[in-house]
């Protein structure tokens, strides 16, 4: 709740959740979502919303001071306690990360602060960017999507990984394009930003498959063209164990890229120690890569 009452704190001292958002470093959706938060935890309404401006309700007026009271309690631990070597760091992830490179960087973190404890908060890359934005969690690895971010949040790439089209090995003789035009398809969740670059991809190269399955498990997509059910875009990740009885295309001079990075709110408003993990898996990345 401290993210919350310094939020709440911030859109009473600059007048409108507008102007809170951009002395905070967080969007205006995020200012709005954490009040949302904190009058859904206290069970009453802390504003009264007429036109712009946030004007405190009597139930706010006295929110506020009791938000104060509580500050001042935090700001005292601050000062009683030099060089704090605990705390909570939370972290959001995709799957294919958490079970490569993530694991490394959590375990060389550890080491050097075992006082630290990590909540690893797994999601889609959709619901990640929402998370940091809104100060749910701190830093997160996911898809950088197929749209700009934030203006406050920070992205650090991490890994590039090229999609391919998998085929069931009977057809390893065939073109990608004959193949991707022809036979079955088994598409990448469009709701996902790597299934987002497929329909670009789709889109922009006027291929219409035959569309039989749609699925957000990479696992399950390679699976499901062993079986001879289709073919597949996928990313040729290193978190992806290619069954037998599949074949690999390469695009060529059509290939087209995921990105996978790191998403990271302002230094000034995010658990400091997080700068510490976010290097470290900075540097698990660079080791994976190679």
């Amino acid at each position: 709740m401290r993210r919350e009452l310094q939020t709440f704190m911030a859109v009473v001292r600059y007048g409108t959740f507008a102007n809170a958002a951009a002395h905070i470093g967080l969007t205006q959706s995020a200012v709005s979502a954490q009040i949302q938060r904190l009058e859904e935890e206290l069970g009453y309404p802390l504003f009264d919303r007429t036109g712009r401006s946030a004007n405190l309700n009597s139930n706010g007026r006295e929110a506020l001071a009791i938000a104060e009271e509580v500050m001042s309690v935090y700001a005292k631990f601050g000062k009683n306690v030099s060089s704090p070597k605990t705390g909570l760091i939370r972290v959001g992830s995709i799957a294919s990360a958490q079970t490569t490179f993530l694991t490394d960087a959590l375990t060389d973190f550890w080491r050097i602060n075992p006082g630290y404890r990590i909540r690893l908060v797994p999601g889609l890359s959709l619901n990640l960017l929402g998370q940091v934005d809104s100060g749910e969690v701190d830093i997160a690895v996911m898809i950088k999507p197929p749209f700009a971010l934030p203006a406050d949040l920070r992205w650090r790439v991490l890994l590039s990984e090229p999609f391919v089209l998998l085929a069931p090995r009977k057809h390893g003789q065939r073109e990608w394009l004959d193949l991707l035009e022809n036979e079955p398809f088994i598409r990448y969740d469009r709701g996902s930003f790597g299934g987002r670059l497929v329909d670009q991809f789709l889109r922009h190269s006027r291929i219409t498959p035959k569309e039989a399955i749609e699925l957000d498990e990479l696992q399950a997509i390679a699976q499901l063209v062993r079986k001879g059910v289709g073919v597949a875009l996928l990313p040729l990740s290193k978190a992806l164990s290619l069954p037998r009885g599949v074949v690999v295309k390469t695009l060529g001079d059509a290939t087209f890229f995921r990105e996978i990075g790191l998403v990271e709110r302002p230094s000034d408003i995010r658990q400091p120690v997080a700068a510490l993990l976010a290097q470290r898996i900075v540097e698990a990345a660079e080791r994976f890569s190679r």
